[in-house]
């Protein structure tokens, strides 16, 4: 049985749970504790060393980081397929991969960090929901460029093009800002969402928000110190960029975070 650490809320553990249920594989998921306290331990941690999920135990197999996991996936169980059959095709839709997770990913981990941690409010909140917003639709004009005349963005079939881009498009949903109506790229949202592997990656959002797990009460965990943001260089880059030096500042100092090796 394949484990697969996850928390459902994490577009990147979306990926690998597309990627396993499009496959047909059996797996069981683990939601380690400590993510966001610094509290992380235990086997999690051994297959993570950066305490972050999706990580992947396939018996004695470890793996974390959420292509080279799917990149695994695809050489150990090649049915059915994820990737292009063509070398450019392969090339074409990583690519599409990487701007989604780190540069798409980027302006809703900033949303969430205004509208969830409230780590901006008032005008400054405001001019950064803006940037957020016009930044989005630039992206989804890119995306639409990229899908042109395809049923999918992987190409004839559903695939890996597809599965790195839906958990990062339903995000922007979340956040008020979805692709304009009866634009092609929201015709291929409903296609993707439509289809069980995606589905499912939905429905355990809702069981966890259904279970009082949202992110409604997350504020008043890091005014109380149980809750530490977590800032990778893509985000810090957004936030900077788009005008919010402030509140990477005030994030920091609010969290006590020191800057030091990740190992050792």
């Amino acid at each position: 049985m394949i484990t697969l650490y996850d928390h459902p809320f994490s577009p990147y553990a979306q990926k690998v749970k597309i990627s396993l249920r499009e496959k047909g594989l059996a797996f069981e998921t683990q939601m380690p504790g400590g993510l966001g306290a610094g509290g992380a331990a235990g086997d999690f941690v051994e297959a993570s060393p950066r305490a972050e999920v999706p990580a992947l135990v396939d018996g004695d197999v470890r793996i974390f980081d959420s292509t080279i996991i799917l990149e695994y996936l695809d050489d150990a169980y090649p049915q059915a397929p994820m990737r292009p059959a063509a070398a450019a095709e392969r090339a074409r839709v990583r690519m599409l991969e990487e701007v989604m997770d780190t540069h798409f990913e980027a302006i809703n981990w900033g949303l969430s960090e205004i509208r969830w941690f409230r780590r901006a409010e008032g005008a400054a909140a405001e001019a950064l929901f803006a940037a957020a917003k016009a930044q989005t639709e630039g992206f989804f004009a890119w995306l639409e460029r990229q899908l042109g005349d395809r049923a999918w963005f992987n190409g004839d079939d559903f695939g890996w093009g597809d599965l790195s881009v839906v958990p990062y498009v339903n995000g922007s949903v979340g956040h008020g800002n979805p692709p304009a109506e009866g634009s092609r790229l929201a015709a291929w949202l409903a296609r993707a969402n439509a289809r069980p592997s995606v589905a499912a990656c939905v429905a355990d959002i809702a069981a966890l928000n259904a279970a009082g797990a949202s992110m409604g009460n997350v504020a008043e965990l890091v005014e109380k110190g149980l809750f530490k943001r977590e800032y990778r260089d893509h985000r810090l880059e957004w936030m900077i960029k788009s005008g919010g030096v402030e509140v990477v500042l005030k994030g920091l100092e609010r969290d006590n975070i020191r800057f030091a090796p990740a190992f050792g």
